[in-house]
């Protein structure tokens, strides 16, 4: 158990940190995050974190699709995690 939360902090802090840096660096000009490998992120567990950097950072959010699958991915993941949590009881 002590792994999966490590993991998902670990995922989730990657994904608002690399919302971020994708932010500076398009404003700088300069060589950028995929994206997919932004959709990697949040879709390896760091749903919550890519989101939460997306509208901290305000970056990609006038990108529908953009912020329609990472919306999805952090609500299935949010869900998944619930569900999770409660059968553990």
């Amino acid at each position: 158990m002590d792994w999966l939360i490590i993991y998902l902090a670990s995922i989730n802090i990657l994904g608002f940190f690399a919302m971020g840096v994708d932010k500076e660096r398009a404003q700088k000009k300069r060589w950028r995050i995929p994206e997919k490998t932004l959709f990697a992120i949040a879709i390896l567990g760091g749903g919550l974190g890519t989101w939460l950097g997306m509208y901290m950072f305000r970056h990609k959010t006038k990108h529908d699709y953009f912020v329609k699958v990472i919306s999805v991915v952090m609500m299935i993941q949010v869900a998944l995690l619930f569900v999770f949590l409660w059968r553990m009881e």
